[in-house]
């Protein structure tokens, strides 16, 4: 039986780090190959390099190597060795995969295009971070440092929230460096992030998922989904025809991304926990991306 569980585990983390490989790979291109040469930036810890990198010449690998370690050894300080052991082989492999590509010195785009290159960089970081994601891995940048500024200094402030004023200062604080278009550039591609993340994980027409939890652990996912993704939840009382124990189902509505967060959280809090993932078609009704009632 637990021969049988190692197998298991290790086919896992087979088809895991295959992805993550694949993830890695692609992410490392659309920053080596695409965003940097043709002068462009982001948010999160890659546009904080970009500003870094203006100030003092060191390759973008070597940087981002140091946060990234920095981003780990503050996480485990923080929040403890098991939240700083989820981003650990990210932070070990995607810098290295930079390093990789800075040495085969390879672009996508022949010449200098700075539309094109926001367009693709989005595309290709967003295949990176879906195949990622999905996995349930995470790459230990500002969404490990919102973590952080909100366990510390903002518990009643959302998580969601927070990473995107991070973000959005990072965004901001390029424009005053290196322009207004290139911040603007920088949104752009943002905003195809998103969307291929998204498509990568649910399917292009995915707008939003339902997702329904039977936990032993209620109270806090209950919690977690209402004051930290700021969603709504509903309980549903049900009962196991096999067992006759009844118990309270989480029913919520929210993004694709924001399923994933709930996933994870899930996932390190009960391990047993029974989650379905609903797609979607439209919500009508009050809250954030929902459609109104009175106008669809």
């Amino acid at each position: 039986m637990i021969r049988k569980l190692d197998k298991t585990k290790m086919k896992k983390f087979g088809i895991d780090l295959i992805f993550i490989l694949i993830g890695c790979s692609l992410g490392a291109f659309s920053t080596i190959g695409i965003l940097i040469p043709n002068g462009l930036t982001g948010g999160g810890i890659t546009g904080m390099i970009r500003i870094v990198q203006n100030f003092v010449s060191v390759d973008f690998s070597i940087l981002y190597y140091a946060a990234s370690l920095a981003i780990l050894i503050f996480c485990a300080v923080m929040l403890g060795l098991k939240e700083a052991r989820k981003i650990l082989l990210l932070t070990i492999t995607f810098p290295a995969f930079l390093f990789l590509f800075e040495q085969l010195n390879f672009t996508l785009l022949e010449e200098k295009d700075i539309i094109l290159a926001a367009i693709y960089c989005g595309v290709f970081s967003g295949i990176c971070c879906g195949f990622i994601f999905t996995r349930g891995y995470s790459f230990g940048g500002t969404d490990t440092i919102a973590k952080i500024i909100q366990k510390k200094l903002m518990p009643h402030v959302g998580l969601s929230k927070i990473l995107l004023v991070i973000d959005a200062t990072v965004i901001i604080g390029s424009g005053f460096l290196f322009g207004r278009n290139i911040a603007l550039y920088a949104l752009v591609t943002q905003i195809i992030f998103s969307k291929t993340v998204d498509f990568v994980m649910y399917g292009f027409d995915t707008k939003a998922v339902q997702l329904e939890i039977i936990t032993t652990k209620h109270d806090a996912v209950a919690d977690f989904i209402i004051n930290d993704i700021s969603r709504g939840v509903t309980n549903v009382r049900v009962t196991g025809e096999y067992t006759k124990i009844s118990r309270e189902k989480i029913v919520t509505i929210c993004s694709p991304r924001e399923s994933m967060l709930i996933k994870q959280f899930v996932a390190k809090t009960d391990k047993d926990a029974f989650v379905t993932v609903i797609h979607v078609d439209m919500v009508w009704g009050k809250g954030e991306g929902f459609g109104d009632i009175l106008k669809e």
